[in-house]
Order: structure tokens, then C-alpha cells, then sequence
């Protein structure tokens, strides 16, 4: 993907990659109700999506579906990478020691974190 997505683009793909393909009024009716979004903001965004090659749509009578081309699973790998890259040099460790100083850690995630390292070495 060279083209990164907005916020507003991202809630739309999040309900593209839980279900598709759907018609525009059918994403309208599955973004969260906080966006109170109208249908017109949503074929927006979707046309947004189309220009970006991120989802495409084919026709269904007079209205088109559409469907994510970009898996959800890259999306979020490409993204971490440019977080990390940008902010981090590229590196997983500063990234960790930064959300530990600011008590951004919970024992919980400490012990997955570790249950993880112990499941990569092994």
C-alpha cells in the first residue's frame, strides 16, 4: 500500500474487513454510531478508499458492493513498520522501554509480552 489511509478511511475498512462485500448504505449502517455519519459521508470516504486501490466495488443492479484489496493483517504490519520506523528508528525496544516509563505496561501485558518472547525462542 503506498497511499496511507485517514482516520475517517480506516473505520470504514475496519467494517470491510469484519464483513463484504456491502453497499455503501450497508457500511453507513455498520460504522460506530459516535461517527454519526450520513450515507453521503460514507460513499465519500468509500470513493476516497476506491482512488487509493485499497478496496474495489462491482456493480449489483444499480448499486455497487464493495470489498477490501488490502488485507487487514498487512495493513496493521505496514503501519506498526512506519510507527516504528518514524518515531523509533525502526526498533522494537525503545518502543517497549517508552510505554514502560510512562506506565503504559500492565502486568498482564508483561506476562503475554513475555509468554510471546518465551514462544518466539523456542
Amino acid at each position: 500500500m503506498t497511499e496511507r489511509i485517514s482516520d475517517a478511511e480506516h473505520a470504514v475498512m475496519e467494517v470491510l474487513w469484519e464483513e463484504s462485500p456491502l453497499t455503501a448504505q450497508e457500511v453507513a449502517e455498520r460504522v460506530p454510531a459516535e461517527r454519526d455519519w450520513s450515507a453521503n459521508t460514507v460513499k465519500t470516504l468509500l470513493g476516497r478508499l476506491l482512488a487509493k486501490s485499497v478496496i474495489a466495488h462491482e456493480e449489483d443492479g444499480r448499486r455497487y458492493r464493495y470489498r477490501p484489496l488490502v488485507d487487514r493483517a498487512d495493513y496493521v504490519g505496514g503501519e506498526s513498520r512506519r510507527f516504528m520506523d518514524r518515531l523509533f528508528g525502526g526498533k522494537l525496544t525503545p518502543l517497549v522501554a517508552h510505554l514502560a516509563e510512562r506506565d503504559a505496561i500492565t502486568d498482564q501485558d508483561i506476562a503475554e509480552i513475555e509468554a510471546l518472547l518465551k514462544e518466539l525462542k523456542s
